[in-house]
């Protein structure tokens, strides 16, 4: 145990720990609502309609990225989880490459061939998580929010404990798996987990729905 200890808190093992640990943490986060789950795709600004076509001559970051992860097959899919996969699969080449090759050279020469393989190790990353998801991408792309206005009106139940202006989840049943949407309840009622709720408008910004609940949105 030590040693695998002292592997992963030594450079090049150590960057890819700590962007695993704050994976890691942005799930919990995410699993108890108090973080919405799409967050950084709103930071980049991605295309949740995985139909439409990718502008690969963009300026923005968000446009690069979209073209990446559709050139990976990856399109549709949470840009957390793909970047989850890539910090595991390129911690574990970091770690093994330390192990087996790092430690049993001089300590320049490890940090200049470290430094080496924790930037190439992205690459191997990127495919393997790129293997791994598009099996279940059609599964992974139902999870994402679809279009607002097909859903305007239907009924969904609260799946996090409450449901603020900031964040909260609420599940949609489509006749099939159900659908789990980012919903927003702007009223003075609460909404807690179990509860019955309208989906009334699209917030666009937030990428989720406002909602109301079903005995005030049945007596205004």
């Amino acid at each position: 145990m030590s040693d695998f200890l002292l592997v992963s808190l030594t450079f090049p093992t150590l960057l890819y720990s700590l962007a695993l640990t704050f994976c890691v943490v942005y799930w919990l986060l995410a699993a108890t609502g108090l973080f919405d789950a799409h967050a950084v795709d709103g930071w980049f600004d991605l295309d949740v309609d995985t139909s439409a076509s990718v502008d690969t001559h963009g300026d923005s970051n968000g446009v690069d990225i979209a073209g990446l992860l559709a050139r990976l097959g990856l399109a549709g899919i949470p840009l957390m989880l793909v970047l989850t996969l890539v910090a595991l699969f390129g911690w574990m080449a970091t770690y093994f490459v330390h192990l087996l090759v790092l430690e049993h050279l001089p300590s320049l020469l490890r940090w200049i061939i470290g430094a080496v393989v924790a930037l190439l190790a992205v690459v191997p990353g990127l495919f393997a998580a790129s293997l791994v998801l598009r099996p279940i991408r059609r599964f992974l792309v139902r999870l994402r929010p679809t279009d607002a206005p097909s859903l305007l009106g239907r009924i969904a139940v609260v799946s996090t404990p409450d449901v603020s202006a900031q964040y909260g989840m609420a599940t949609v049943d489509d006749g099939g798996a159900g659908l789990i949407l980012q919903v927003r309840n702007t009223g003075a009622a609460a909404c807690k987990r179990g509860d019955r709720v309208v989906l009334v408008e699209w917030l666009d910004a937030q990428h989720a729905y406002r909602v109301v609940s079903e005995h005030q949105f049945q007596n205004p």
